[in-house]
């Protein structure tokens, strides 16, 4: 898939007020609404990264954007890490993981937390990816934490979903979630130096081959840069969504827009506090405390 052609170079981004509007979008400050409803259409392609965790994503998206930057391209990334749900904290490591790309003029890298969302995308990742994508890039890129079956929220956002495992991975394919399989336009075999690739692959092929329309599978070796050449020639041979699936994203992406509108004011601490008091009784129930709960809710 051929991205649009800008006209104005790199420089013309303007980083710093670009990441004051993320901020700004991520945190709810005021004005947020008004920059969201102002953003005008934009044809970038958001490509996915997903997959189990310790399969090399992060170090696939570096060798990723080396690939891209060396062709003069502008791109944005969007990493997302995983939220304590204990402490709601986040180590946002993979700035640490793509710190060769910091000084690049046309690469632009923002971690986001999931703030709870199971699947490694929010309500405020969809936010801040419309945000970047009306800023003007060639390419964004989206990796999420990947965590089991709700890798495939990624299919509500990106244009092409790229799904990434290892061979490690093969005692599993005949049971490889539908949802996967349905989401997935490109699979990547990770980390393939390693004993049983070969044979992984070849069975991930003859699986994706059954479908009506076939999967590329593609062989790398991230951390080597090995396959990346043949992994973004997949990437840009990828057509767009088709306006069936078009309509589907863009109705999960709605869902999720619509869950975070509702959420807004939700304070899960508060619900935190008042569970741990209600607890407290011998004859708690769940059920009737989310009842009492939703109560107070309306009447506030």
């Amino acid at each position: 898939m051929q991205p649009d052609k800008h006209n104005n170079s790199i420089l013309h981004i303007d980083f710093r007020k670009l990441a004051r509007e993320l901020t700004i979008v991520e945190n709810d400050l005021p004005g947020a609404a008004e920059l969201l409803r102002g953003l005008k259409p934009s044809n970038t392609p958001v490509i996915g990264v997903t997959g189990p965790p310790g399969a090399g994503k992060s170090t696939l998206v570096n060798a990723m954007i080396n690939q891209l930057s060396a062709a003069g391209k502008q791109i944005a990334v969007l990493a997302i890490d995983p939220t304590s749900p204990f402490n709601l904290g986040s180590l946002l490591g993979d700035r640490v993981r793509m710190s060769e790309q910091f000084n690049k003029p046309n690469v632009y890298i923002r971690s986001l937390a999931t703030r709870g969302s199971l699947g490694g995308l929010s309500g405020k990742t969809i936010e801040m990816c419309d945000v970047l994508k009306a800023a003007g890039f060639d390419y964004i890129l989206v990796e999420t934490v990947g965590v089991g079956q709700s890798e495939v929220e990624i299919a509500g956002l990106a244009d092409i979903s790229v799904v990434v495992l290892v061979p490690e991975s093969g005692d599993e394919i005949q049971n490889m979630k539908s949802g996967l399989m349905e989401i997935a336009d490109i699979f990547v075999v990770n980390k393939s130096d390693r004993d049983g690739a070969d044979t992984f692959a070849n069975n991930l092929k003859k699986l994706v081959h059954q479908r009506p329309q076939p999967i590329p599978v593609i062989n790398t070796v991230a951390d080597k840069s090995v396959g990346i050449v043949e992994l973004m020639q997949a990437v840009t041979d990828q057509p767009l969504k088709k306006n069936t699936k078009r309509i589907f994203l863009l109705a999960e992406k709605a869902w999720k827009l619509l869950q975070h509108q509702k959420m807004k004011n939700f304070d899960k601490k508060q619900l935190q506090n008042d569970i741990i008091k209600a607890s407290e009784s011998p004859d708690f129930n769940l059920y009737h405390f989310i009842d009492t709960f939703q109560q107070g809710l309306k009447s506030s």
